[in-house]
């Protein structure tokens, strides 16, 4: 076996490679570039990537982790909205591993329809913290080949994301995520193996595909009650949901119809409940499907509300 001891990028060669290209990190690219070689190895041993395996990146930055799922043997196609940074990374990885299998995407993530090459199996990435949680979810409901992500994402939403109900901070994040795979925090990584280093504390969080729910209600139907339940998380349920049911007696019969407490609130329901209020309300069209480009902006109102 060939020596890649030195085969990742650490925390000079991340200064001097940026200085090369003039990149100076960005707070609204969400920007904090990993140069901690044994990081790395963590992130990649934690998602139990298998040989050959079609991993999606999602904003590879300098190429840190990259090289760590390239040296791994992992097919790679990383999607990079910086120009600059998209045009640099095919030669950082080649020149360090000439026989990888890896392509770059220019694009903002939540614009991909399509990856080149084979479907990823896995999501591996850092993902910015300012638009982590859309990115996720898009990823997860546009590439249904998904079966395993690993993301390392601002330790508090990676506890939303894993968060079980009856938690003060399971949410819409929770909800949403839940109907797409289980989720648990897989590791906590410290703020020094970033450059610029965050001012916040990050961690792994580790989702596995599952079956959604069994219901007549579409996902936008579902996620419409969600977000509708979350929007002023202290009220019961039956109260929150009375514009979407056109009245608080309507929604009260709705959830008992759904076998759910009228009196509950939002933060004690698993995603199956959810989905037979939504099929208590497909027959209306009180509630609007929310597009993915509004997730970040429910992110940061729910997370206003606590």
């Amino acid at each position: 076996m060939n020596d890649t001891s030195g085969a990742l990028l650490g925390p000079a060669e991340i200064r001097d490679l940026a200085g090369r290209l003039g990149v100076r990190p960005t707070k609204t690219l969400g920007q904090n570039f990993l140069h901690d070689g044994g990081t790395v190895r963590k992130i990649v041993r934690t998602a139990g990537l298998r040989p050959g395996e079609r991993v999606v990146e999602v904003g590879p930055g300098l190429g840190s982790l990259t090289l760590g799922l390239v040296e791994a043997g992992a097919s790679v196609v990383a999607i990079e909205i910086d120009p600059v940074l998209a045009g640099q990374i095919a030669d950082t990885v080649h020149t360090r591993f000439p026989d990888s299998d890896f392509e770059v995407v220019l694009s903002d993530a939540l614009d991909v329809t399509a990856l080149p090459g084979e479907a990823p199996t896995a999501l591996v990435a850092n993902l910015p913290y300012n638009v982590a949680v859309p990115v996720l979810l898009t990823m997860l409901q546009r590439f249904d080949s998904l079966e395993r992500v690993l993301v390392m994402v601002q330790a508090e939403v990676a506890d939303r994301i894993a968060a079980v109900p009856g938690n003060k901070i399971y949410g819409i994040p929770s909800v949403k995520a839940a109907w797409y795979a289980s989720a648990r925090r897989a590791g906590t990584i410290g703020r020094n193996v970033f450059w610029p280093a965050p001012n916040v504390d990050s961690a792994l969080v580790y989702l596995e595909r599952r079956d959604p729910p069994s219901t007549t209600a579409s996902r936008e139907q579902v996620f419409a009650v969600v977000d509708a339940a979350f929007a002023q998380r202290r009220k019961t349920l039956r109260a929150a949901l009375s514009g979407a049911f056109g009245s608080g007696a309507a929604a009260e019969a709705a959830l008992r119809a759904a076998d759910v407490d009228p009196g509950a609130r939002g933060e004690t329901l698993v995603v199956e409940q959810f989905a037979r209020i939504a099929e208590q309300l497909s027959a209306t069209s009180s509630v609007e499907p929310v597009e993915a480009s509004d997730l970040d902006q429910l992110g940061q109102r729910e997370e206003g509300d606590q």
